[in-house]
Formats: structure tokens, sequence, C-alpha cells
């Protein structure tokens, strides 16, 4: 598709998107101009000075004097300067739509309120090991326009609901809707709002993964698209789910088809083994050959500080999940990592703690007790936390990240596991979750693999 230069092309609010944007358009030979509410936007010194800029506030006049505005998706539709542009009959798009109208590469398309950067990046990485040249971004990493300069022949985009309220016919390859909760409710107005934002990732879309668990998820497309399922139960044929052994083992599955066993992977817990299906059903739908998907599923560790497979000791897995920084992220992650070692009897080692920020830890009460042997508690809250699990397991105190990793090292044994996922800010003893997480693998790696 040939873009249609013409009149002055506006983007409305700068950062990572915008800076972008406003770089393409620019190297396209369009008029464009630029507005911020900041006065200093982030990335203002990143584009060329002879455009025009107006900073402080959203400038009406600027907008209004727009054949187009490329709305940064921080920035809500429902801003009164938009809505007057809207109503002037101004198009409102996003840096995605001129992408689409850029290329014609096939573009495999990713959302979901929860897993979308894990599903983007293993599905990238599956691609590529695949031989493909694969350009990965969006929401994820690096923005959308940027990916054309590596001349790809597929891009991959994770895409945020504020995203795809501005795009229109996006037209993808393959699309999925990982999964529906409630989620930036005071932008989308309702729960009807951020669904219909979400659907229109499947606007012409050519084929179409969905997750059978969760009904919500699945879109109403024509009869004629091809249309492929994933879930945790058994799988009807030729989709894809999960069988179950009487030893307690699962196999990732297709159909009657054993693709690989959960244990062999390196991301555990129920939620990863849902996002391993996604891919394997994106890569189905883009022709991926399925040994080389599967070796590339096993060589996977996860994104770092988000249940993150760090190294093995002594036969234990340690895990930095350093980015659970509340106690609904932590409970997923005892919860998916206890169930997935409980059939060899493997216990958690948990390390636990921070700035609690007002929150009740009673909730983490039922799975600690099923399958965690010992809790080690870090930060200046661990005193009121400690109440929250009292008598739920074995409670022990470190005044140091180090010696909770040796209070863990000397507490498991073969089949368990050690997972920091603390349930707490970080700034009582860290710069941040980051910096927790590195910290966290470094005195993993030091570990001398001997237990005194």
């Amino acid at each position: 598709m040939l873009i249609q230069r013409g009149g002055l092309k506006v983007v409305a609010g700068l950062g990572i998107s915008g800076v972008s944007a406003v770089n393409f358009l620019h190297e396209q030979g369009y008029q464009v101009a630029v507005t911020d509410s900041r006065a200093t936007p982030p990335g203002h010194d990143q584009i060329p000075e002879n455009i025009k800029k107006s900073f402080g506030k959203l400038d009406l006049d600027l907008l209004l004097q727009a054949e187009e505005i490329i709305l940064s998706p921080g920035l809500a539709p429902q801003l009164p300067e938009i809505q007057q542009a809207l109503e002037k009959g101004i198009p409102v798009i996003s840096d995605i739509q001129l992408l689409r109208r850029a290329t014609d590469v096939p573009i495999v398309a990713i959302t979901g309120s929860n897993a979308k950067s894990t599903v983007t990046t293993l599905f990238g990485l599956m691609a590529k090991d695949a031989g493909k040249k694969v350009a990965v971004g969006g929401n994820l990493g690096r923005p959308a326009l940027d990916l054309l300069k590596d001349q790809p022949e597929l891009i991959v985009l994770e895409l945020s609901s504020f995203q795809l309220e501005t795009t229109s016919h996006l037209n993808a390859e393959v699309a999925v809707l990982l999964n529906m909760s409630e989620d930036h409710l005071d932008r989308h107005g309702d729960m009807l709002g951020y669904h219909k934002a979400k659907h229109r990732i499947f606007q012409g879309v050519k084929k179409v993964v969905y997750n059978r668990d969760d009904s919500l998820s699945r879109p109403l497309v024509p009869d004629v698209t091809p249309m492929q399922s994933f879930g945790l139960n058994a799988p009807d044929m030729n989709q894809y789910g999960v069988l179950r052994e009487a030893d307690g083992s699962m196999w990732l599955a297709r159909g009657r088809e054993r693709l690989i066993k959960t244990s062999d992977l390196y991301i555990q817990g129920m939620h990863n083994v849902a996002n391993a299906l996604a891919c394997l059903a994106l890569g189905e739908a883009i022709g991926l050959p399925t040994q080389s998907m599967l070796e590339t599923l096993q060589q996977f560790k996860g994104l770092e500080h988000r249940c993150e497979y760090v190294q093995t000791v002594d036969q234990v897995r340690y895990y930095n999940d350093s980015k659970g920084t509340n106690v609904g992220a932590t409970l997923a992650a005892i919860e998916g990592l206890g169930a997935a070692i409980e059939a060899k009897h493997g216990k958690l080692a948990l390390i636990l703690g921070g700035q609690g920020k007002g929150q009740d830890f009673k909730p983490l009460r039922n799975a600690i007790q099923k399958y965690v042997k010992t809790v080690i508690l870090i930060g200046e809250d661990a005193a009121m936390i400690e109440q929250a699990l009292h008598n739920t397991t074995q409670i022990q105190h470190a005044s140091s990240l180090k010696q909770a990793v040796d209070i863990a090292h000397q507490a498991t044994q073969a089949e368990d596991v050690v997972l920091l996922s603390p349930a707490c800010a970080s700034f009582d003893m860290f710069k941040s979750y980051n910096d927790r997480g590195h910290q966290f693998v470094a005195c993993v790696h030091a570990l001398n693999g001997n237990k005194n």
C-alpha cells in the first residue's frame, strides 16, 4: 500500500512511540508537527529541529490544522482537544495504523490482559530460530515503526488496548487475545469499552488463535476465518491443550499427539503452559515447523524478573520473580511453580518481603501451607508479613538477600525450587525490582553448589 502524501500530520504526545512516529513521517517527506502537554517531553531532543513543536499543553489550534493526528498510546482519545478534532472530521490514528499502511509484511498480533510480553518474546524467538527474518516490538521493546528498518519478512507486535483503540483493520496474518480480566477501566469506562478495544485486533484478520478457557477472548469473525484454540484441558483434534498421565505428569499436546512434557521446560506453572500452547498455535498458523518450535520452547527461560529461571544448583531450580511486587503476582507464582513440582514431592523455599504497601498478605496463606516448606522474610515489613502468615509453614528471617539465598540453599533438596517473589516494593533495600532481581541472580551464581 502506498502512503498518501498530503497535508499536515500532527503527532500528539512524544515518548517512545511519538518520537518514532515523528521521525518516520519526516523521513517519508511529510509535513510534520508535534504537540505535548509536558514542557520538556521525553524524546524532545531525538526529533528533527526543523519541524513545528508546541509543548506545555496540547495545542488545539495545531491539532485542528491537521490532515491526520497520530495519537500516542499514553493519551486518551477522550481528551477534549482530541474530541474537538474528531468532531471536525479529522482522523485520529495510532503508530500501528501508520505501520499497517506502510508495509504489506505479514503481522502476528498479540494482546491480552496478562502474559502478552512473554508470548510475544517467546513467539519472536520461535520465528527467529525457524529461520524467519523477524522484527518484534510494539507495546514491548521497540516501537512499531522502527521495526521497518530491519526490512523483516515477519512482524510480531505486542499490542495494548490503548494502541488498539486508535487502530482499524490491522489485517493481521494471525491474531490472538490471550485472556481478558478487568484492567484500564479508568480509560475505557467499563468492561465493555475495554473488550471492544481489545477485539479491534481481529479486524480483517486472516487466521485466529483463541483461548477456549476464556469466553471473553473468543472473537466474532466470519465463519470462513480459520480458528485454532488452546486451553489447559485435553484438546479436541487439531487443537492445543494438555494431556495428563496417571503418574501426575503433563504433556503439551496437539489433539492426541504428545509434544513435550511440562517438566522438560524451564518456564513452569500452568500460566506458562497456556503461554507455550498459544505460541505453538500461532506458529502453526504461519507455518513454523513444530520440532523447531519445541526446541526453542525447551530452551526458553522466561522474561527477566518474571518467574525467570536462573540456575539449577544441587538439583534445585532457582527462579527470579522480582517483578512480583504485589500479593496477586506472588500467589500466581507460588501456585504455578508449586503445582508443577508437586508430583515429584518438590516444595518451595520462598523469599518474601520488602515494602508491603499496606497490602493484606493473608491471601497467600493457603498456597504457602500447600506448597512452601520455608518462607524466608527480608525487608522492612517482615514482622507484619510474619504475623499474617503465622502457623502456615516454617518462617525464617534474613538481614540481606545473600543471607536469604544461603538459608534457602540449606533448606532445599533435589526437586525443590527456590523462588524470589517478594510481593512487595523493593525500595527499602534496593534501587528497583530490577536491582533486586539482578542481585538475586548474582547470589545464586555465587553458590558453590555444595552444602556445608
